[in-house]
Protein backbone atom coordinates (compact mmCIF):
# COMPACT_ATOMS: atom_id res chain seq x y z
CA UNK A 1 0.00 0.00 0.00
CA UNK A 2 1.44 3.35 -1.05
CA UNK A 3 1.89 5.91 1.74
CA UNK A 4 0.28 9.25 0.83
CA UNK A 5 2.00 11.96 2.87
CA UNK A 6 -0.19 15.00 3.51
CA UNK A 7 1.16 18.03 5.33
CA UNK A 8 -1.14 20.35 7.28
CA UNK A 9 0.85 23.35 8.57
CA UNK A 10 -1.88 24.42 10.98
CA UNK A 11 -1.18 26.46 14.10
CA UNK A 12 -4.62 28.06 14.48
CA UNK A 13 -5.72 25.49 17.04
CA UNK A 14 -2.83 26.07 19.43
CA UNK A 15 -1.60 28.72 21.87
CA UNK A 16 2.01 28.82 20.73
CA UNK A 17 3.17 29.67 17.24
CA UNK A 18 5.62 27.45 15.38
CA UNK A 19 3.78 24.16 15.11
CA UNK A 20 2.88 25.12 11.53
CA UNK A 21 6.49 24.28 10.66
CA UNK A 22 6.06 20.72 11.91
CA UNK A 23 5.45 19.08 8.51
CA UNK A 24 8.59 20.67 7.05
CA UNK A 25 10.65 19.67 10.09
CA UNK A 26 9.50 16.05 9.87
CA UNK A 27 10.27 15.90 6.16
CA UNK A 28 13.67 17.52 6.76
CA UNK A 29 14.35 14.84 9.38
CA UNK A 30 14.34 12.24 6.60
CA UNK A 31 10.81 10.88 6.42
CA UNK A 32 11.03 9.96 2.74
CA UNK A 33 14.32 8.10 3.26
CA UNK A 34 12.91 6.30 6.30
CA UNK A 35 9.94 5.07 4.25
CA UNK A 36 12.26 3.97 1.44
CA UNK A 37 14.44 2.09 3.91
CA UNK A 38 11.51 -0.05 5.08
CA UNK A 39 10.37 -0.71 1.53
CA UNK A 40 7.17 1.33 1.73
CA UNK A 41 6.39 3.15 -1.52
CA UNK A 42 5.33 6.71 -0.84
CA UNK A 43 3.81 9.64 -2.65
CA UNK A 44 4.18 13.22 -1.46
CA UNK A 45 0.95 15.20 -1.63
CA UNK A 46 2.48 18.44 -0.36
CA UNK A 47 0.91 20.81 2.14
CA UNK A 48 -2.62 22.11 2.41
CA UNK A 49 -2.95 25.88 2.39
CA UNK A 50 -3.70 27.24 5.86
CA UNK A 51 -4.63 30.88 6.63
CA UNK A 52 -2.21 32.94 8.70
CA UNK A 53 -3.40 33.83 12.19
CA UNK A 54 -2.41 37.45 11.69
CA UNK A 55 -4.93 37.80 8.89
CA UNK A 56 -7.91 36.46 10.83
CA UNK A 57 -10.04 37.25 13.86
CA UNK A 58 -9.78 34.38 16.37
CA UNK A 59 -13.26 35.13 17.72
CA UNK A 60 -15.14 35.60 14.45
CA UNK A 61 -17.30 32.50 14.91
CA UNK A 62 -20.89 33.44 15.70
CA UNK A 63 -21.83 29.97 16.92
CA UNK A 64 -18.94 29.15 19.22
CA UNK A 65 -17.06 32.25 20.33
CA UNK A 66 -14.95 30.21 22.72
CA UNK A 67 -13.41 28.13 19.93
CA UNK A 68 -10.73 30.27 18.33
CA UNK A 69 -10.46 30.36 14.53
CA UNK A 70 -13.24 27.80 14.21
CA UNK A 71 -14.30 28.82 10.66
CA UNK A 72 -10.69 28.53 9.50
CA UNK A 73 -10.28 25.16 11.22
CA UNK A 74 -13.48 24.00 9.52
CA UNK A 75 -12.23 25.04 6.09
CA UNK A 76 -8.85 23.32 6.48
CA UNK A 77 -10.27 20.14 8.02
CA UNK A 78 -12.92 19.87 5.30
CA UNK A 79 -10.18 19.93 2.65
CA UNK A 80 -8.09 17.48 4.65
CA UNK A 81 -11.04 15.08 4.94
CA UNK A 82 -11.30 15.08 1.15
CA UNK A 83 -7.55 14.45 0.79
CA UNK A 84 -7.62 11.55 3.25
CA UNK A 85 -10.72 10.00 1.67
CA UNK A 86 -9.17 10.43 -1.78
CA UNK A 87 -5.98 8.67 -0.72
CA UNK A 88 -8.00 5.76 0.63
CA UNK A 89 -10.11 5.60 -2.53
CA UNK A 90 -6.86 5.29 -4.50
CA UNK A 91 -5.76 2.37 -2.34
CA UNK A 92 -3.25 4.39 -0.36
CA UNK A 93 -2.55 4.89 3.32
CA UNK A 94 -2.78 8.54 4.43
CA UNK A 95 0.09 9.73 6.63
CA UNK A 96 -0.91 13.17 7.91
CA UNK A 97 1.74 15.50 9.31
CA UNK A 98 0.79 18.33 11.66
CA UNK A 99 0.46 20.99 12.64
CA UNK A 100 -1.58 21.16 15.79
CA UNK A 101 -3.96 18.41 16.84
CA UNK A 102 -7.09 20.17 15.57
CA UNK A 103 -6.28 18.64 12.18
CA UNK A 104 -7.41 15.27 13.54
CA UNK A 105 -10.98 16.42 12.94
CA UNK A 106 -10.31 16.30 9.21
CA UNK A 107 -8.29 13.10 9.29
CA UNK A 108 -10.99 11.24 11.19
CA UNK A 109 -13.76 12.58 8.96
CA UNK A 110 -11.94 11.42 5.84
CA UNK A 111 -10.87 8.06 7.23
CA UNK A 112 -14.42 7.24 8.38
CA UNK A 113 -16.24 8.46 5.27
CA UNK A 114 -16.64 5.01 3.72
CA UNK A 115 -16.00 2.71 6.68
CA UNK A 116 -16.67 2.18 10.36
CA UNK A 117 -13.42 2.87 12.18
CA UNK A 118 -11.87 2.88 15.62
CA UNK A 119 -9.16 5.18 16.93
CA UNK A 120 -6.15 4.95 19.21
CA UNK A 121 -5.17 8.30 20.70
CA UNK A 122 -1.56 8.42 21.93
CA UNK A 123 -1.54 11.71 23.83
CA UNK A 124 -0.86 13.34 27.17
CA UNK A 125 -4.24 15.07 26.79
CA UNK A 126 -7.69 13.62 26.16
CA UNK A 127 -8.79 16.32 23.67
CA UNK A 128 -12.46 16.06 24.60
CA UNK A 129 -13.03 19.65 25.62
CA UNK A 130 -15.77 21.56 23.80
CA UNK A 131 -16.36 25.30 23.34
CA UNK A 132 -18.51 25.07 26.48
CA UNK A 133 -15.77 23.61 28.69
CA UNK A 134 -12.44 24.69 27.22
CA UNK A 135 -10.28 26.85 29.49
CA UNK A 136 -8.29 28.21 26.55
CA UNK A 137 -10.52 28.27 23.47
CA UNK A 138 -7.86 26.33 21.55
CA UNK A 139 -9.35 23.78 19.18
CA UNK A 140 -6.36 21.45 19.46
CA UNK A 141 -7.89 20.45 22.80
CA UNK A 142 -11.20 19.53 21.17
CA UNK A 143 -10.70 17.26 18.12
CA UNK A 144 -11.90 14.00 19.64
CA UNK A 145 -14.96 15.71 21.12
CA UNK A 146 -15.67 17.22 17.72
CA UNK A 147 -15.33 13.90 15.89
CA UNK A 148 -17.67 12.22 18.38
CA UNK A 149 -20.25 15.03 18.28
CA UNK A 150 -19.96 15.95 21.93
CA UNK A 151 -21.47 19.11 23.42
CA UNK A 152 -21.81 21.98 20.97
CA UNK A 153 -20.15 19.84 18.30
CA UNK A 154 -23.35 17.83 17.97
CA UNK A 155 -24.55 20.72 15.80
CA UNK A 156 -21.47 20.89 13.56
CA UNK A 157 -21.81 18.10 10.98
CA UNK A 158 -18.53 19.02 9.24
CA UNK A 159 -16.65 18.01 12.40
CA UNK A 160 -18.49 14.78 13.18
CA UNK A 161 -17.35 11.32 12.19
CA UNK A 162 -20.58 9.30 12.31
CA UNK A 163 -18.74 6.06 11.54
CA UNK A 164 -16.54 6.47 14.62
CA UNK A 165 -18.05 4.97 17.77
CA UNK A 166 -17.00 5.78 21.33
CA UNK A 167 -16.72 2.09 22.17
CA UNK A 168 -13.93 1.79 19.57
CA UNK A 169 -11.90 4.72 20.92
CA UNK A 170 -8.93 4.14 23.23
CA UNK A 171 -6.88 6.94 24.77
CA UNK A 172 -3.38 5.89 25.81
CA UNK A 173 -1.00 7.63 28.20
CA UNK A 174 -3.17 10.41 29.64
CA UNK A 175 -1.65 12.63 32.31
CA UNK A 176 -3.21 16.08 31.80
CA UNK A 177 -7.04 16.03 31.80
CA UNK A 178 -9.37 18.92 32.69
CA UNK A 179 -12.23 18.28 35.13
CA UNK A 180 -15.00 18.51 32.48
CA UNK A 181 -13.02 16.14 30.26
CA UNK A 182 -12.68 13.69 33.12
CA UNK A 183 -16.43 13.67 33.60
CA UNK A 184 -17.03 13.34 29.88
CA UNK A 185 -14.71 10.32 29.63
CA UNK A 186 -16.36 8.65 32.61
CA UNK A 187 -19.82 9.15 31.10
CA UNK A 188 -18.76 7.84 27.68
CA UNK A 189 -18.04 4.42 26.20
CA UNK A 190 -14.42 5.35 25.47
CA UNK A 191 -11.58 3.47 27.15
CA UNK A 192 -8.88 5.59 28.75
CA UNK A 193 -5.45 4.52 30.00
CA UNK A 194 -3.41 6.91 32.10
CA UNK A 195 0.36 6.86 32.55
CA UNK A 196 -0.32 5.08 35.84
CA UNK A 197 -1.85 2.22 33.85
CA UNK A 198 1.28 2.08 31.70
CA UNK A 199 3.46 2.14 34.84
CA UNK A 200 1.51 -0.71 36.40
CA UNK A 201 0.85 -2.90 33.36
CA UNK A 202 3.54 -1.92 30.87
CA UNK A 203 3.16 -0.17 27.55
CA UNK A 204 2.92 -3.42 25.56
CA UNK A 205 -0.06 -4.78 27.50
CA UNK A 206 -1.90 -1.45 27.44
CA UNK A 207 -1.26 -0.82 23.74
CA UNK A 208 -2.30 -4.32 22.71
CA UNK A 209 -5.57 -3.88 24.58
CA UNK A 210 -6.12 -0.45 23.05
CA UNK A 211 -5.55 -1.80 19.55
CA UNK A 212 -7.98 -4.64 20.20
CA UNK A 213 -10.64 -2.12 21.25
CA UNK A 214 -10.03 0.09 18.21
CA UNK A 215 -10.27 -2.81 15.76
CA UNK A 216 -13.20 -4.67 17.29
CA UNK A 217 -15.93 -5.11 14.68
CA UNK A 218 -14.89 -2.22 12.43
CA UNK A 219 -13.34 -1.84 8.99
CA UNK A 220 -10.12 -0.23 10.15
CA UNK A 221 -8.52 2.12 12.64
CA UNK A 222 -7.00 5.56 12.83
CA UNK A 223 -3.87 6.11 14.93
CA UNK A 224 -3.17 9.60 16.20
CA UNK A 225 0.26 10.28 17.69
CA UNK A 226 0.68 13.56 19.53
CA UNK A 227 4.37 14.03 20.24
CA UNK A 228 3.61 15.39 23.70
CA UNK A 229 2.71 11.78 24.55
CA UNK A 230 6.41 11.33 25.13
CA UNK A 231 8.24 12.74 28.09
CA UNK A 232 9.67 16.21 27.30
CA UNK A 233 13.18 14.87 27.94
CA UNK A 234 12.76 12.87 24.72
CA UNK A 235 10.48 15.24 22.78
CA UNK A 236 11.19 18.84 23.86
CA UNK A 237 9.78 20.47 20.73
CA UNK A 238 6.07 20.40 21.53
CA UNK A 239 3.69 23.20 22.47
CA UNK A 240 2.14 21.64 25.58
CA UNK A 241 4.79 19.46 27.26
CA UNK A 242 3.79 17.48 30.34
CA UNK A 243 6.36 15.71 32.47
CA UNK A 244 6.00 12.01 33.13
CA UNK A 245 5.37 10.74 29.59
CA UNK A 246 6.49 7.57 27.88
CA UNK A 247 10.14 6.92 27.17
CA UNK A 248 11.84 6.65 23.79
CA UNK A 249 11.80 2.86 23.90
CA UNK A 250 8.20 2.62 25.15
CA UNK A 251 7.05 4.82 22.27
CA UNK A 252 8.82 2.64 19.73
CA UNK A 253 7.39 -0.52 21.31
CA UNK A 254 3.87 0.91 20.99
CA UNK A 255 4.38 1.90 17.35
CA UNK A 256 5.80 -1.53 16.55
CA UNK A 257 2.58 -3.02 17.90
CA UNK A 258 0.64 -0.66 15.61
CA UNK A 259 2.64 -2.07 12.70
CA UNK A 260 1.53 -5.53 13.76
CA UNK A 261 -2.02 -4.42 12.91
CA UNK A 262 -1.02 -3.10 9.50
CA UNK A 263 -3.96 -4.79 7.83
CA UNK A 264 -6.31 -2.70 10.02
CA UNK A 265 -4.44 0.62 9.84
CA UNK A 266 -6.52 3.04 7.81
CA UNK A 267 -4.77 6.33 8.59
CA UNK A 268 -1.90 7.62 10.70
CA UNK A 269 -1.13 11.15 11.84
CA UNK A 270 1.77 12.70 13.73
CA UNK A 271 1.10 16.10 15.27
CA UNK A 272 2.33 18.91 17.53
CA UNK A 273 5.99 19.06 16.45
CA UNK A 274 7.13 22.63 17.12
CA UNK A 275 10.63 23.33 15.72
CA UNK A 276 10.83 26.71 17.49
CA UNK A 277 10.77 24.93 20.83
CA UNK A 278 12.91 21.99 19.70
CA UNK A 279 16.62 21.28 20.10
CA UNK A 280 18.49 20.40 16.89
CA UNK A 281 15.29 19.05 15.30
CA UNK A 282 15.31 16.25 17.89
CA UNK A 283 11.53 15.96 18.17
CA UNK A 284 11.01 15.92 14.41
CA UNK A 285 13.65 13.21 14.04
CA UNK A 286 11.91 11.15 16.70
CA UNK A 287 8.55 11.72 14.98
CA UNK A 288 10.08 10.33 11.78
CA UNK A 289 11.46 7.30 13.61
CA UNK A 290 8.13 6.57 15.27
CA UNK A 291 6.21 6.89 12.02
CA UNK A 292 8.63 4.39 10.47
CA UNK A 293 8.11 2.00 13.39
CA UNK A 294 4.33 2.27 13.02
CA UNK A 295 4.67 1.50 9.32
CA UNK A 296 6.87 -1.57 9.72
CA UNK A 297 10.46 -0.75 10.69
CA UNK A 298 12.06 -3.52 12.75
CA UNK A 299 15.46 -4.22 14.30
CA UNK A 300 15.46 -7.75 12.83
Amino acid sequence: MTIRTIGVPMDLGADRRGVDMGPSAIRYAGLSTALDDIGRPSREAGDLTVPHAEERDPNASATATNAKYLPEVEAVCTRLADEVAGALDDGGLPLVLGGDHSIAIGTLAGASRESDIGAVWFDAHSDVNTPETTPSGNVHGMPLAAALGMGEFADTPWANSPNLSEKNVALVGLRSVDDPERERIRDSDMTAYTMSDIDERGVVDVTEEALAIATDGVGGMHVSLDMDWLDPSHAPGVGTPVRGGVTYREAHSAMELVAGHDDALRSLEVVEVNPILDSHNETAELATELAASALGKRVL
